[in-house]
């Protein structure tokens, strides 16, 4: 192999690989509305999409909480941590079907919890699982939301 050759090689092997790691460029956050089939529950009307490693890596933190409402949708994912947060949240473990696997109420700072199963993780304020009686086998429904407004920006 000449030493062009192994270049070229050399550049489109990098390429592969950084084209395999790179995350998509920040742009606009996406919102849903998460909708419990079987309670007929609304489970958030502002579910921001943690779907890039940039968003899924930044999570909760440096939020102060969630309203009401609010929440993150971490696609894939099958594991969280809760240190540095510094509030309780909501866990709700979904399959590529977005059935409930598990859920887990008032999860506190400094906490690991996991699904191995898990395609994705929905992250709520506390208190909506019990409020919306989400449980195990549960079907869930995802809908487009607006973003909201920048005068109310989401878990500021």
């Amino acid at each position: 192999m000449t030493g062009n050759e192994a270049d070229t090689k050399a550049a489109l092997q990098h390429s592969w690989i950084a084209a395999f790691f790179r995350s998509r460029p920040p742009g606009p956050a996406e919102y849903l509305r998460v909708i419990n089939l079987d309670r007929q529950a609304e489970i958030g009307n502002l579910v921001e999409v943690a779907d890039t490693a940039a968003r899924r890596n930044r999570g909760l933190l440096g939020r102060t909480g969630l309203e009401p409402g609010q929440g993150l949708w971490i696609v894939p994912c099958e594991a969280v941590h809760t240190f540095g947060m510094k509030f309780a949240i909501d866990l709700v473990y979904l399959d590529r079907r977005r059935r409930v696997l598990k859920a887990r109420s008032r999860v506190g700072p400094a906490r690991i919890s996991a699904c191995l199963r898990a395609h994705s993780i929905l992250e709520l304020p506390p208190g909506v699982i019990l409020a919306t009686q989400t449980q195990p086998g549960d079907q869930l429904e995802f809908h487009s939301a607006p973003a909201p407004s920048a005068a109310t920006p989401a878990g500021a």
